[in-house]
């Protein structure tokens, strides 16, 4: 069969006097080709009516695809027990023809950003292979919509303190920051909602605040609004993670932050440039950044236990023996751990990787040895001045510390408050009660202390009870 373009020439020849044979010799075709099209009198190639192979079986392959919930595999091996032999690929290829299972494909658009006005962050997980084993990681990414520059990091968890570790380094590596950052419907950042209706988390505005961007949500599963962070995920899984094996996370955020350096510099087949020549035009438009940047910080108030360690993410840091069963304040950053006590900084550490099940001890912080014969351990010095205080309180003390396990440091210290806060007569007087009726919730118990102490300490209005009693 002859297409459109030859069809056409022998009709033209034909018209021109050009004999059949003539036709032929000039065409490089046969004259019964000839004589077919002069016979057709039309250049049109006509269409091949036959039937398909599987075309008697369709709604016995509609049935079937609906029961095996779009499996062709299934369908075709149960065809082929029925006595059905069609090939596979003859099967799927009249599926396709005849829209058996296929959605219908939608234009994706085209967006356009001007300099400085959007970019866009995402994360993926990922399996890398770090110290010789295979971890799941969080790879984060951050991309300027107009120069195509990207700058992606991986962390071991991910949550509103890595997001911000995350966005201060790729803000400090881009210089500055777009006016807004569109980002999937994640609540680590999206308080409740979704895409136009989604509500950021307070804290998150303002951390956007601080750099001088807003965070906005693309509508669910519209893919296409944040295709330029989601190709560049294409591309680290590909062309980054390929091969490499890493000594451990530090080594692989150094060589993903230089893999990301070399990328900017290359040129981009859709840009016909480099993202790095276009970013020297699109810094000039972002948002400059503060003057101080401040480090980004978690804090935990912790205990130090018996042995002199603070625990946090699974891993121990020592502490000065003065402040074993004290409260201190454990500050968390990307790299350091820092303990204080109240305002003074008593110790730093470096971070141990979340979930590790370390110890680290600094010079100085040895163990304590006095307990390590399994002797009984003395009071903390709450609980000393609460035995000598009086009966009461001794028993009440006893009855906590067989309630609460270990030492019952916190609830002591707090049942030490009320001792110094309140006299010790109605304070009795309510503990007594407490321990008559098995009360051993201290809100409630410092309640009772306080109708004790209300006609001592507090000037109360005359009720009717009392204008009775005084007739």
């Amino acid at each position: 069969m002859q297409d459109r373009d030859t069809r056409t020439a022998i009709l033209q020849l034909q018209a021109k006097g050009h004999g059949i044979r003539r036709i032929a010799r000039a065409m490089k075709v046969s004259r019964g080709t000839v004589k077919r099209v002069l016979k057709a009198g039309t250049a049109e190639v006509p269409t091949i009516e036959r039937q398909e192979k599987a075309e008697p079986h369709e709604a016995r392959i509609v049935e079937l695809y609906v029961r095996c919930r779009g499996n062709l595999v299934r369908v075709h091996e149960e065809l082929t027990s029925a006595g059905i032999e069609i090939a596979y690929p003859t099967l799927t290829g009249f599926c396709r023809r005849q829209g058996i299972g296929q959605k219908p494909k939608e234009r994706t658009g085209r967006y356009h950003f001007e300099p400085g006005e959007e970019m866009q962050h995402d994360t993926s997980p990922q399996e890398v292979t770090i110290g010789g084993k295979t971890c799941h990681v969080q790879c984060a990414s951050l991309v300027l919509c107009y120069s195509r520059m990207i700058f992606a990091q991986v962390y071991p968890v991910w949550n509103r303190f890595w997001v911000k570790v995350f966005l201060t380094e790729a803000l400090r590596f881009f210089e500055g920051a777009a006016g807004r950052t569109m980002i999937d419907n994640s609540s680590v950042i999206v308080a409740h909602g979704n895409g136009k209706n989604a509500v950021m988390a307070p804290e998150m505005v303002a951390f956007g605040a601080r750099f001088g961007t807003t965070f906005e949500a693309h509508e669910l599963g519209d893919a296409n609004r944040s295709a330029r962070v989601e190709r560049s995920f294409d591309h680290i899984q590909k062309n980054f993670f390929s091969g490499r094996t890493f000594a451990d996370l530090a080594d692989l955020n150094a060589q993903l932050r230089a893999w990301c350096e070399r990328v900017n510099a290359t040129t981009k087949r859709a840009l016909q440039a480099k993202p790095i020549e276009l970013f020297a035009k699109e810094r000039t438009c972002l948002k400059p950044l503060p003057l101080h940047i401040p480090e980004v910080t978690m804090r935990w108030n912790r205990v130090v236990d018996d042995e002199g360690y603070v625990t946090l993410h699974t891993n121990r840091y020592s502490a000065p023996v003065s402040l074993i069963d004290r409260e201190v304040f454990v500050h968390e950053t990307a790299a350091r751990i820092r303990l204080f006590d109240r305002h003074t900084l008593v110790c730093e550490h470096a971070r141990v990787e979340s979930g590790a099940r370390q110890r680290r001890t600094l010079p100085g912080h040895e163990r304590q040895a006095r307990w390590r014969d399994g002797g009984k351990r003395p009071p903390i010095e709450e609980e000393r001045r609460l035995l000598s205080a009086s009966p009461m309180m001794a028993a009440m003390v006893e009855a906590l510390k067989k309630r609460h396990s270990g030492r019952a440091t916190r609830v002591l210290q707090r049942l030490h408050r009320m001792w110094l806060e309140y006299p010790q007569e109605p304070l009795d007087k309510a503990l007594r009660i407490a321990l008559d009726h098995g009360l051993y919730e201290l809100h409630r118990i410092e309640t009772l202390v306080l109708r004790h102490v209300a006609g001592d300490f507090f000037r109360l209005p005359p009720t009717d009870d009392d204008h009775e009693e005084n007739q």
